[in-house]
């Protein structure tokens, strides 16, 4: 995916991705192959080596506010960041941008975020995953159909400030009422 948006021009500042796909084949084909820099999550067991004594777990060392430039086994250089969110759990980040920041990586994970709260609300409220079908121009159609859906739930969610997941449910709401109202069958 990310060779074919090479090949039609895009030149992203930044990749960005979650630790599911930091594999070492994967970073070095967007570092190497396609010449760009990247920003992602990191598992705490990857094996990184901060000052020439060997590998270690990221988790095991100490890394500054600031972040801190190690060898990642089998890539190369990379800067990582130590995150740490409100239930005491720890996060970690890597970027082959050594010179990146604490306020760039802050601003590229909220980036982040916003893709991961889109596919949820994409999938979550509009079903882009739920098709029965098998021939391509209906999947097409289906994701097509989804994402307008996912439109309409955000400009509602501009306008009135009500989420996706309230503005689904009274839609459900209200088509159970009609439903209800208008039975055309009645059980005894």
């Amino acid at each position: 995916m990310l060779k074919l948006a090479k090949q039609r021009g895009l030149n992203p500042s930044y990749i960005l991705m979650d630790s599911w796909y930091a594999s070492l084949e994967n970073l070095k084909f967007i570092a190497n192959h396609l010449g760009w820099l990247f920003l992602t999550r990191l598992k705490s067991n990857r094996l990184v080596n901060p000052d020439g004594t060997g590998n270690r777990p990221i988790k095991e060392i100490h890394i500054p506010q600031g972040g801190i430039i190690v060898h990642l086994r089998g890539f190369g250089f990379v800067k990582v960041f130590r995150t740490a969110s409100q239930d005491g759990s720890e996060g970690y980040w890597a970027t082959n941008d050594l010179n990146m920041t604490e306020e760039k990586r802050e601003e590229l994970e909220e980036q982040a975020w916003k893709i991961e709260e889109y596919h949820r609300g994409l999938k979550q409220c509009c079903g882009v995953e739920r098709f029965q079908v098998r021939r391509t121009e209906s999947i097409i159609g289906h994701i097509q159909l989804a994402l307008r859906a996912f439109l309409r739930l955000e400009f509602n969610r501009l306008m009135t400030g009500i989420s996706w997941y309230e503005a689904k449910l009274r839609i459900v709401r209200e088509a159970i009422r009609g439903f209800r109202a208008n039975f055309l069958f009645r059980f005894l």
